[in-house]
C-alpha cells in the first residue's frame, strides 16, 4: 500500500471513532392521496460520520430523491427525527439530476451566486469562485455560457457551486444519470479528485451497483417502495481510486454482493 493511501486510511480511522455528525432515527413519510397514503420511506435509521462519502442505491421509487430532499430541508419527515449533531443549522450544499444552472449567466457567475446570496463583496467571490473553477478544472470556461457546455461540464459548475460555500454536508441526487456512459465515468473520477481535495461529507443517491462503490465508503441498499434499508455495505476499497479499481476481483465480489442484495 502506498504511504498516500496507508495516510488516509489512519485518517478514515481516527474519523469513524469520533461522533457522528448526523444521525437518522425512524424515519418514514407517507404523502397523502385518494388510497390513504402513498408510504414513501419506512423507518430508516443511519449515522454520518465526518468526511464519510455515503451512498444509498436502490431501484427507481425507493424513495432515495425524498430522503436527499428530507436531509436537504425540502421537505417534513411524517415520523422520525434528523438530528445534526453539534450544528442544528448547517450549510448543506445540493447537485440535482440535472445541472440547473442559469442560462444567462456565465461559468464565473453561476458558480458564484450563493456568495452574492450571501452579500460577499465581488472581489472575494470572484477569488473563492475561481478556486472552485481549478478544483472542478474548467480553467478557461469562466466566462462560457451554459448553452455552451457539455453536460459533463456543467454538472462540474453545479457541483462546484454547490461546495463554494463550504458545506457541512454534500448532498448528490444521481447527478450523473443523464450522462452518456463514457461520460459518466469520466464524471466518477473527477468527483472523487474533488473529494479527495476536499474531504466533504457526502451523501449521494444512485441506481449505479458500480458507481456507489467506485465513490462511496458506504453503500446502504434501500428495497422497493416503502423504501427500507435492506444491506449496509463498507466499501473497503483502498484510495485514491482510479479506472483500473473496477477491474478487480474485490470489487467484482463486492459487485455481486450488491447485486445479489437488490435482486
Amino acid at each position: 500500500m502506498r504511504r498516500a493511501d496507508l495516510n488516509l486510511n489512519v485518517l478514515r480511522d481516527k474519523n469513524m471513532s469520533t461522533q457522528p455528525i448526523l444521525t437518522v432515527k425512524n424515519l418514514s413519510v407517507v404523502f397523502p392521496d385518494s388510497n390513504g397514503g402513498l408510504h414513501a420511506l419506512d423507518d430508516i435509521s443511519f449515522e454520518v460520520y465526518p468526511r464519510d462519502f455515503i451512498c444509498f442505491l436502490g431501484p427507481s421509487g425507493s424513495g432515495k430523491t425524498t430522503l436527499l430532499r428530507i436531509l436537504a430541508s425540502l421537505l417534513r419527515p411524517t415520523t422520525g427525527e434528523i438530528n445534526f449533531i453539534h450544528n442544528q443549522h448547517p450549510q448543506i450544499g445540493m447537485v440535482f439530476q440535472q445541472s440547473n444552472l442559469m442560462p444567462w449567466r456565465t461559468v464565473m457567475d453561476n458558480i458564484k451566486l450563493p456568495l452574492e446570496l450571501e452579500n460577499m463583496d465581488e472581489s472575494t467571490a470572484r477569488i473563492k469562485a475561481q478556486e472552485m473553477i481549478e478544483l472542478v478544472g474548467l480553467n478557461g470556461f469562466e466566462d462560457s455560457w451554459p448553452r455552451d457546455l457539455s453536460g459533463g461540464m456543467a454538472q462540474r459548475v453545479a457541483i462546484a457551486r454547490a461546495l463554494i460555500h463550504d458545506p457541512d454536508l454534500l448532498l448528490l441526487d444521481e447527478p450523473f444519470g443523464s450522462l452518456d456512459a463514457i461520460t459518466r465515468e469520466r464524471m466518477w473520477t473527477e468527483l472523487s479528485r474533488i473529494w479527495q481535495a476536499r474531504q466533504k461529507t457526502v451523501i449521494m443517491v444512485t441506481h449505479s451497483i458500480n458507481e456507489s462503490l467506485f465513490l462511496a465508503d458506504r453503500v446502504l441498499v434501500l428495497t422497493q417502495r416503502p423504501g427500507k434499508i435492506k444491506f449496509d455495505l463498507k466499501v473497503d476499497l483502498p484510495r485514491p481510486r482510479n479506472d483500473d479499481i473496477r477491474y478487480t476481483p474485490h470489487f467484482g465480489k463486492l459487485a455481486r454482493k450488491l447485486r445479489e442484495t437488490i435482486e
